[in-house]
């Protein structure tokens, strides 16, 4: 049996099931919600912490000793609400999937499941030295940002299926015509958010009545720390640069697909950073969005910046000089679909070892520089992964030049990598280009010859 026989029996039917699953997809487009608002966190935080010692003087001047916390309150209302907008987010998507339900409804009812798992009190110390006291009648705000996440897929993805079950048997509460659809959609979630709302009471009181005490921790303990595992470690990011890598060979978006089960844990990493950046700790993790998107990927997934450059500099070929100007653009900001498609790499036998391997090799140089101090580690800005590479290197660290260089090494490996399979694929285009000028020569003087 062929290769190219095996992928099409086997491997891509399990690809295309997991590429067009409803929940892994409603995951994905949830937690998207929350990228707007946290780009525009970033945008304050930038300004919070501008690695300019000038800058501080000024503000202080102007706005008081206090100035940055102000300015950090649109970090705070965006950054650590996150999970409240992903439980929505995601059960607002599956529900638009499924068609037969209010996606608004469906929402609100996740959010309304997802409070209901939290404990609602926390310890909090009035004075430093002074006895730590539990106060109640309040939502952690950490568990309603990154550490709650796990929570609210799960939640979100539940109070989905059960609204569902409830609403195809028909167990809802009709009003009469004339009523207005606002209102008969309000009783028409009655019965399904008692039964949600039922469910998770239940499953609440169990697992308070378990050693875990309360679902967070479950939830961390038996979902987190595996997804931690594999996220947050080397060989789960060179295992998950594989696979991505694997996917795109054989026309699946591999970032769709397999970052819907490791951003969590690089989101919730990124917020980690960002809290110890911000009390000038040392940063804990490595491994987040912003380390796969910056230094990883320049140009887009397989890091294709390296290919387009020798696309625009050194082909011969016109079709690939030509493809390398259209889509120079687009990859300068780190998007790589116009190449992918273009050339294509998909199941292409010349191309697709430098676009698997090259994202591993990266991977372990930046883990490398990283881990030993020689570059700063991403410091939890939450830069769009558009940002053009040496700009994104400084920033994302939060002002150091280490950034930018070791963005400057990745590049440059990628070029050696990308530049003798580029040679073979530029000299097989310019030859199928030269045969084809040719044989069109030929026609055309056969077509004048009396």
């Amino acid at each position: 049996m062929s290769n190219r026989t095996f992928i099409d029996r086997y491997v891509l039917p399990v690809a295309l099931k997991i590429a067009g699953q409803k929940h892994v997809l409603s995951v994905r487009d949830g937690i998207i919600l929350n990228m707007p608002f946290m780009l525009i966190g970033s945008f304050f935080l930038i300004f919070a912490y501008l690695p300019i010692p000038a800058w501080g003087h000024l503000m202080a001047d102007l706005f008081g000793e206090t100035w940055r916390n102000k300015l950090l309150y649109p970090v705070r209302a965006t950054y650590d609400i996150m999970a409240l907008i992903s439980s929505f987010g995601i059960a607002y998507r599956l529900a638009e999937k499924y068609r037969t339900l209010d996606p608004l409804t469906s929402g609100a009812m996740a959010l309304v499941a997802f409070v209901m798992t939290i404990p609602q009190q926390t310890l909090f110390t009035p004075v430093e030295g002074a006895p730590t006291q539990l106060v109640t009648g309040v939502l952690p705000i950490s568990l309603i940002g990154s550490q709650g996440l796990f929570v609210a897929i799960v939640v979100a993805l539940l109070s989905t299926e059960i609204y569902r079950f409830v609403h195809n048997r028909n167990l809802v509460i009709k009003m009469p015509e004339g009523v207005p659809p606002a209102v008969a959609k309000s009783f028409l979630a009655l019965v399904p958010g008692f039964c949600v709302l039922a469910v998770v009471l239940v499953i609440r009181l169990a697992v308070e009545a378990s050693p875990f005490g309360d679902i967070n921790n479950l939830i961390a303990t038996v979902i987190g720390l595996p997804m931690h595992h594999v996220g947050g470690t080397l060989p789960g990011m060179i295992f998950s640069v594989l696979l991505i890598g694997i996917l795109w060979t054989l026309g699946l978006h591999g970032d769709a697909i397999v970052l819907v089960f490791i951003q969590p844990v690089w989101l919730s990493n990124m917020s980690e950073n960002l809290e110890a950046f911000q009390h000038n700790q040392p940063i804990p993790h490595i491994f987040t969005q912003q380390f796969y998107d910056l230094w990883i990927a320049p140009g887009g997934t397989g890091a294709l910046l390296g290919l387009v450059i020798f696309m625009l500099i050194r082909s011969r070929s016109r079709q690939m000089k030509q493809l390398g100007k259209i889509a120079a653009p687009a990859a300068l900001f780190n998007i790589s679909e116009p190449l992918v498609f273009g050339i294509p790499l998909v199941m292409n036998p010349y191309l697709f070892l430098p676009f698997i391997l090259t994202p591993v090799v990266l991977v372990i140089v930046s883990w490398a520089a990283m881990s030993t101090g020689l570059v700063a580690p991403p410091a939890g800005i939450a830069l769009p992964f558009t940002t053009p590479i040496f700009v994104s290197g400084y920033l994302a660290t939060g002002g150091h030049i280490s950034g930018t260089v070791l963005q400057v090494v990745n590049l440059t490996i990628s070029l050696v990598i990308y530049y003798p399979f580029f040679r073979v694929w530029d000299r097989l285009k310019f030859r199928e280009e030269e045969a084809s000028l040719q044989q069109a020569k030929v026609v055309s003087g056969e077509a004048v010859t009396p």
